[in-house]
């Protein structure tokens, strides 16, 4: 799928969620203002906290699509990771800290239940649930759809995707559907037995599955910032091409790294056959660039030392995207 389609798709997946969590995060608020419930204040906490979020996701997108310059002549694609790493913080500490506060008032407060205050918080939820469930289905849709052109199970897919937006969205409505859930119950459980601390265990649940989601983003996107190297099939993709390239003796080295959520680059340290002249060493050169390009758009940028295997020669730029040593 090209890059700018993938960014196309982002950002309306990311537009949908962000209305779908402001809606219920009014939602459940106006609910927990009238019954007063723990489990409402928890969830409505989770749904500010995941509409801010979002907010950070387009910050995101918007950013990582400037093109490169001088002070930064490699893009600025990792700005998607930075605030990827943002919105997995704000999380933690919004979403999962006001639910922790949220359980502790349940267990030691007094909640006085009365007029239709079961009635409101299941219709509350009800409609929490709608809204989250299109957000999430529409996240899955890209998901399928991005899976099946990389060959993977969805499931691998968010695993391995570099896209940390859906990836983001993708996670954070399914904790949310979860959230409503551990809600309902705990809401269900007072009802039932008449013991508002049955509230307080549905937030304590909430707050651990929004640390959970919090650390399992947060680390996806910390291994991306900080420089993660392709999936290793595309890297043995690269190595086997290089490798069985007319002209090519032996691959020495192949490095890469994730740029953002479509770039990468590669970097490669090539012996030639001997008696190749310089004119034949620019030419494979110039073809392995335009092979790459055509074959994986992502990687934007190469990086060559072509060597031959008899003597040493200057290194070569690809494509006037490499200096010369």
């Amino acid at each position: 799928m090209p890059p700018e389609k993938t960014a196309s798709q982002s950002t309306r997946t990311v537009l949908i969620a962000l209305g779908a969590n402001a809606l219920i995060a009014a939602v459940k608020f106006v609910a927990a203002l009238l019954t007063g419930s723990s489990a409402l204040f928890a969830e409505g906490v989770h749904s500010v906290a995941d509409t801010l979020n979002e907010g950070f996701l387009l910050t995101s997108l918007k950013k990582s699509s400037r093109p490169a310059d001088a002070r930064h002549p490699f893009g600025y694609g990792k700005e998607r990771f930075f605030w990827s790493l943002l919105a997995a913080v704000g999380i933690f500490v919004a979403g999962a800290g006001f639910s922790t506060i949220e359980a502790y008032q349940a267990f030691t407060g007094h909640e006085t239940v009365g007029g239709h205050y079961f009635l409101i918080a299941y219709v509350a939820l009800a409609i929490a649930g709608a809204a989250e469930g299109t957000s999430w289905a529409r996240a899955v849709r890209q998901v399928r759809a991005e899976a099946r052109e990389a060959g993977r199970t969805p499931l691998e897919h968010v695993r391995k995707s570099s896209d940390p937006s859906v990836k983001t969205v993708a996670s954070e409505d399914t904790a949310a559907l979860v959230g409503i859930l551990f809600a309902f119950g705990g809401i269900a459980l007072h009802q039932a037995t008449g013991q508002g601390w049955w509230e307080g265990v549905a937030a304590a649940l909430i707050a651990l599955l929004l640390v959970v989601t919090a650390y399992l983003l947060g680390h996806d996107v910390k291994d991306m910032l900080i420089g993660e190297a392709v999936e290793p099939e595309l890297r043995d993709e690269l190595e086997e091409f290089l490798t069985r390239y007319d002209g090519v003796d032996e691959v020495v080295d192949l490095l890469t790294m994730r740029m953002g959520a479509d770039q990468v680059l590669l970097a490669a340290r090539i012996d030639l056959d001997q008696g190749l002249d310089s004119d034949r060493v620019e030419e494979i050169s110039t073809c392995i660039d335009h092979e790459i390009n055509e074959r994986w758009p992502r990687i934007t940028q190469v990086f060559l030392d072509a060597t031959r295997s008899d003597e040493r020669v200057p290194r070569v730029g690809l494509g006037g995207r490499v200096s010369g040593s």
